[in-house]
């Protein structure tokens, strides 16, 4: 069976009978989910708020703009009947200091299906998305592509301003649970943003294989050709809590690579949480997924000229600094080992 390669395990929960582990699947948790009941299992309905930091001033009227029309959606007492459907009941107040997004995941799943959970990575990004929408209007009318979207919570913030999103993961179970957040949150949508759920494997490179348009049946999540060229369009890309292999670290960049080199000039927001592991080779406790990812970048001030006389193609990062970026989100503590990173891609000049 091949692994995942679109989202991140966390160290293994504490516990369990490790004795046969042919027959029992190790679960993990993010430490996101550690306020939710003890020993629930399937799909899970939590509200991620966000309020206006007293710092920030938003551009215009552009929070009170932005926020209207949640009512419809996001602030809800959400359950599921006895078929497993979800009721969605209208609360009478809406809060004007505080708005959401309602997501549904897994508080504990395996390590391939860790895409049902919410990461902190995810997180700070949303952080960082919401920043921008509320206080330029970088984002507005935008194509963007979030790769290894797991709940897509951060691509549903985008969807507030952006023209077309892209949520793209790998694997039905996780893009089902995408999918369903996208319904879930359909009211704030209020500009009528075109949100597409696509299916992408990065061991497959890009771009993906298409269906032909109107010709049922297509596969779920396939992508067509228009969509496609749309996504090669796309001047945003956004990633959260995707580096943590390095034989997927591998993979993405390759798909990146592909992906960046075409099409319109793109940008890529990716956070990060660095995980540690006592290493044999240097007696000491290291995150070598990290400095493995690090090695993919130049720094952006740097000159990505080669040893010849021709500029070779490189990717460019540089590390956002977290302390300009206020807290909105409400239900995670940031900590010191989460970044967000600004990765360019210097093409081959003609």
């Amino acid at each position: 069976m091949k692994r995942r390669a679109e989202s991140p395990p966390p160290p293994p929960l504490n516990g369990g009978d490790c004795e046969d582990e042919e027959e029992e699947e190790e679960h993990v948790m993010s430490e996101v989910h550690l306020g939710c009941p003890p020993g629930s299992s399937g799909p899970h309905i939590s509200q991620f708020t966000f309020s206006l930091p007293p710092e920030v001033k938003p551009i215009g009227n552009r929070y009170n703009d932005l926020v209207r029309g949640e009512a419809h959606s996001i602030h809800q007492i959400v359950s599921l009947d006895e078929d497993g459907d979800l009721v969605l009941t209208r609360r009478s107040e809406l809060s004007n200091q505080c708005r959401g997004v309602t997501i549904q995941h897994n508080i504990t799943s395996s390590i391939p299906s860790v895409g049902l959970q919410v990461w902190r990575a995810e997180l700070i990004l949303a952080d960082f998305v919401l920043h921008k929408i509320f206080t330029s209007t970088e984002f507005d009318e935008i194509v963007s592509l979030e790769l290894g979207a797991g709940t897509g919570l951060v691509g549903i913030l985008l969807a507030r301003v952006a023209k077309t999103v892209f949520l793209t993961d790998y694997g039905d179970e996780i893009l089902d649970n995408c999918a369903k957040n996208v319904r879930l949150n359909y009211g704030m949508f209020s500009h009528q943003a075109s949100i597409y759920v696509r299916e992408l494997n990065w061991e497959t490179s890009w771009p993906p294989a298409a269906g032909v348009e109107n010709s049922p049946p297509r596969k779920r999540y396939s992508w067509t050709s228009s969509e496609i060229e749309e996504a090669q369009r796309a001047s945003l890309l956004v990633a959260a809590d995707v580096i943590y292999s390095n034989n997927l670290t591998d993979a993405f960049f390759s798909m990146l690579e592909r992906l960046m080199s075409q099409g319109s000039e793109k940008v890529l927001y990716l956070a990060l949480e660095k995980r540690y592991n006592f290493s044999l080779d240097d007696l000491d406790v290291v995150a070598n997924g990290y400095s493995h990812f690090q090695s993919y970048l130049r720094d952006e001030r740097a000159d990505c000229e080669g040893l010849g006389y021709e500029p070779l193609p490189c990717f460019m990062g540089k590390c956002i600094d977290l302390t300009q970026i206020p807290q909105y989100v409400r239900e995670y503590e940031r900590g010191n080992d989460v970044e967000i990173w600004q990765i360019k891609y210097q093409k081959r000049k003609s």
